[in-house]
């Protein structure tokens, strides 16, 4: 299935415009702040845009950014200008002729941002087997992907590699499509479903364990959005399965509890993340308003004290008293109803 993916975005695939589903292509609202950086991004390497999400999180001034599956570069040279010229960001992808179209306007990007130097780089790889690379342990600030874990056979290794490099503290960011149930064996071996990101998608009840498994104990949904499939033949053969793209963000850090638990503890968000002065959300369930006490669980009171958002909050409370499962704690299908429009988690923790 690697050589068929390789062959659908190294030779089917020339454009967006080729795509047959809406879940290689995002309709997210981009920030304001991305629009710009955006225009200043080559027409070759835009129009070779198969993302499913907004992978852009925040804070990422002088981080050493890792993407899985660059493609042709669209998000490394957006994520080049919010990490500025002492930042990097390296890209990795399979598709030589997708890398191709990245190294290619390496230097126009460079002149275009005026920086000195160039702060990207592009291996070729497999995202499975990141060691390959020679990318070491505990090197790499914030890891994203954009609809592509998807697309490999071998999901735990991609998630066991990132932990694997990633600081202690780091973050894997990254949007993917998920089902709202398991996928039938006879379509994972279609070559157009598994390339349009669809056949290789995760159960999302599978993709927690998975994700808690390689040590990833509390993945957070950012946002989701249902998927459209266009082509009728295409919905023949999923029938009644429901596709969802979604972004999760997901820690490095040993502490985690496996459920929200209440410890009395508060935060209070500074504003002072560039494009963020009036508030950061965190996830669907944490919109944290700048000069305000916000109650969180232990999880989340780590993961703004224990990474690279320690410095943009004021933190209530410490681990040494225990108040239960922090009220809201639940269970349910994390994504959007395709059928209401509602966006709002069913259940969900905090």
């Amino acid at each position: 299935m690697q050589d068929a993916v390789q062959k659908y975005y190294g030779e089917t695939l020339t454009g967006t415009h080729d795509l047959q589903t809406s879940a290689c292509c995002s309709n997210a609202e981009l920030p304001h702040y991305v629009k710009p950086l955006l225009a200043r991004l080559h027409e070759d390497v835009l129009t070779r845009y198969y993302g499913c999400g907004l992978i852009s999180p925040e804070a990422l001034e002088g981080l050493t950014v890792l993407d899985l599956g660059c493609g042709a570069g669209r998000d490394v040279y957006v994520l080049a200008q919010l990490v500025g010229e002492k930042g990097r960001v390296i890209g990795v992808d399979m598709t030589e002729e997708q890398l191709a179209v990245a190294r290619k306007h390496e230097k126009y990007h460079q002149k275009a941002f005026g920086y000195k130097h160039s702060n990207v780089r592009f291996l070729h790889g497999y995202i499975e087997r990141l060691h390959e690379l020679d990318l070491a342990d505990n090197s790499i600030d914030l890891i994203v992907s954009n609809c592509v874990v998807n697309l490999a056979p071998d999901k735990a290794s991609v998630l066991r590699e990132a932990f694997r490099v990633l600081k202690p503290g780091g973050e894997l960011y990254f949007s993917d499509v998920y089902s709202d149930r398991r996928i039938p064996a006879a379509l994972t071996q279609d070559p157009v479903l598994y390339g349009e990101c669809l056949s290789g998608a995760l159960y999302w009840n599978d993709f927690l364990p998975l994700a808690r498994k390689q040590g990833f104990i509390d993945p957070r949904l950012v946002d989701d959005r249902p998927i459209s499939i266009e082509n009728p033949e295409l919905v023949e053969k999923t029938g009644n399965i429901r596709f969802f793209s979604a972004t999760y963000r997901l820690f490095k850090l040993h502490d985690l509890e496996l459920a929200c638990e209440d410890h009395g503890q508060s935060v209070v968000y500074r504003g002072t993340i560039p494009h963020h002065r009036h508030a950061l959300r965190l996830d669907k369930h944490h919109f944290i308003e700048t000069g305000k006490h916000f109650p969180v669980c232990g999880n989340t009171w780590r993961m703004l004290h224990d990474t690279r958002f320690f410095k943009h909050f004021e933190f209530y409370g410490n681990f040494e008293q225990h108040f239960g499962i922090f009220p809201g704690c639940g269970m349910g299908i994390p994504f959007t109803d395709s059928n209401t429009g509602n966006s709002e988690q069913k259940g969900g923790c905090c």
